[in-house]
């Protein structure tokens, strides 16, 4: 009996056993990237349905705030307002010395001079001033009255030229321009130092000018006041 013969190979078996193992292992490959897919579309699909925590964004919305001046009990001295840090300057601060940018002395006090000249120039400017951010509440003559003013029932806007401002020296109206007083808000964003200061400047012009007498005036300008009233004298 002869031995049995063993199968004679196909031509090029070898490389087809080859290609049958590649694409086993690409396969396999395949197979666990899909895999892979389907859980991570898995693990969205369960964050989307409240699995996982959503952000709070109406915690936000609605925190508690602090209003300026209320005093706070995280800080040591209680107050919510934080001076800025040592030696750091706020962008915009003007720089110069404090009657000039504030109306106040080293000491503290109010100005009691205006710290620039004051010229035909800069009383124009002052008046151009006044009569564009100030004369809507506080009348062109100063005195209170206007259209903005016989509006505001919780309280009007108050005479600029009677007291108590007539005796406000003049570090305290930049002052109140500057940074603003009850319902009048700050106008720093709106009037330069140096327009300020030209407010200021007209403002006293205008006090004088409401109240001045006659016997006050130089000759030349009392004449000239003494005809236009008809030659009576006040």
């Amino acid at each position: 009996m002869s031995p049995p013969r063993r199968p004679r190979a196909a031509p090029g078996g070898a490389k087809l056993g080859c290609a049958r193992a590649s694409l086993t292992i690409r396969g396999g490959r395949r197979a666990e990237a899909a895999g892979l897919a389907v859980c991570l579309l898995a693990m969205v699909a369960a964050g989307c349905e409240g699995v996982l925590p959503e952000p709070d964004f109406e915690r936000m919305l609605h925190q508690r705030g602090y209003r300026p001046f209320e005093r706070s009990v995280q800080f040591e001295d209680g107050r919510v307002m934080r001076p800025p840090p040592l030696g750091t300057i706020a962008r915009g601060e003007v720089l110069g010395q404090p009657a000039l940018t504030r109306g106040v002395e080293p000491s503290g006090a109010y100005t009691a001079q205006i710290p620039v000249p004051v010229t035909r120039a800069v009383l124009e400017r002052g008046r151009d001033r006044f009569d564009i951010y100030c004369s809507a509440c506080h009348g062109v003559r100063g005195d209170g009255d206007s259209m903005v003013a016989s509006n505001m029932t919780l309280r009007r806007p108050p005479s600029l030229i009677d007291e108590p401002v007539l005796s406000f020296p003049p570090g305290r109206v930049f002052q109140v321009a500057s940074v603003g007083y009850g319902l009048m808000p700050a106008y720093d964003i709106h009037l330069s130092v140096s327009d300020r200061w030209a407010v200021v400047a007209y403002l006293g012009a205008l006090q004088r000018s409401q109240r001045v007498r006659l016997t006050d005036l130089p000759p030349a300008q009392r004449a000239r006041a003494l005809a236009a009233l008809g030659g009576g004298a006040r």
